[in-house]
Formats: C-alpha cells, structure tokens, sequence
C-alpha cells in the first residue's frame, strides 16, 4: 500500500486505499461479486461510501456471503435476523430488495448461463475506458447505466436507479473512471475484459 502513488482520492485511509488500490475499477467475471457490488451500491444510496466500507465484512457475514442463491429463498424469518444483526445497516426497505434482487439475479443466471454474460452487454463486452482529468468530471450516470436500470428495473430489481449502478459499473471495472493521472488507469487500460 504504496502511499507515495498518484491516485484519484486524496485519502489516508487505508481501507479507502485499499480498495482503491485493488478493487475499484478491476473488471470483475465472478457472478457472487457482481453481486456483492450491486448490493453494496444499493445500501450505499443516502450514506457514504465509507460506511459501506466499514461494515463490509459484517454485511457480507450477515448475507451469507451474498451468496445469491441462499438470499433468494430468505424469509420474513431472515428479514427479522438481518434487522438484528450487529453492524447491519438497518433499513428494511434495502433488505427486501436484496432478497428480491437475488431472486431476480438467479432467475438471469438460468437465462444467459450467468449473470456475468448478462451484465457485460452494457458496455458492448468490453472495459469502456474514461480520460477524466478531475474527480469533478466524474458523472453520476451514463447512457449504459440508464439503460442497465430500465432493463434490470424490467426484471424485477430494486434499488437500481441509473446513480447505483453507474457507482455499480465503475466498482465492478465495466467503466475504468480512474483518472489519467491515476497509477491504476494505465494499468487497468492493459486489462483485457
């Protein structure tokens, strides 16, 4: 955790470095990681990424690992459970999304073999490189996050407005928003889907 890098964030926080550092931006192919990203980002609607951060290991404890199919078949039992769990962010609106997300993330597995061949259409299969100098030029959507949302929204998902899942496209290295003055944009420009 080389601290003397150019990166986009101006932080000293090692766990804002770290995920800077080795996760955002890195394209992912592991269907319970698109996962994870998606939940993640719907929770992280209204608050900071930093919480989500923080409490990242307790959420994935509390979410079987956001194992998708274990979420798909929660009940109101597990809603209960989750509403107790410590370090959980407690708001049961986000809870049943995810369950129902899970449901819906299940069912497009079946449909495209995986969630992962699915998803990646979005941006035509490939990393859509950015060249943003400043954080400011950052966009909050995109056209292929609107489209994502209607289609995802289509389906049944929650909490997948176009702001989540551009926050979603970027986590997951569909769009590479590091700045060009960034060690990891050039890196991640060597990157193959």
């Amino acid at each position: 955790m080389n601290k003397e890098l150019k990166r986009c964030w101006n932080t000293t926080e090692p766990l804002y470095i770290k995920y800077h550092d080795e996760e955002w931006g890195v394209p992912v192919h592991d269907d319970k990681r698109h996962f994870e990203f998606l939940i993640l980002d719907a929770f992280q609607a209204g608050l900071s990424w930093w919480i989500i951060l923080k409490r990242r290991a307790q959420l994935r404890k509390a979410f079987d690992f956001f194992d998708p199919e274990k979420i798909a078949r929660y009940t109101a039992v597990d809603v209960d459970r989750l509403l107790a769990a410590e370090g959980m962010i407690k708001n049961k609106g986000k809870i049943a999304a995810t369950i129902t997300n899970a449901q819906e993330f299940t069912k497009i597995q079946r449909e495209f073999d995986s969630f992962d061949s699915f998803i990646w259409q979005f941006v035509g299969g490939k990393i859509k490189h950015n060249a943003f100098k400043e954080i400011s030029e950052l966009p909050a959507e995109s056209e292929e996050s609107r489209a994502m949302s209607k289609e995802l929204k289509k389906r049944g998902f929650k909490f997948v407005g176009p702001t989540i899942c551009y926050a979603y496209m970027q986590a997951a290295g569909l769009v590479n928003d590091h700045l060009v003055s960034c060690f990891r944009y050039k890196q991640l420009r060597k990157e193959k889907r």
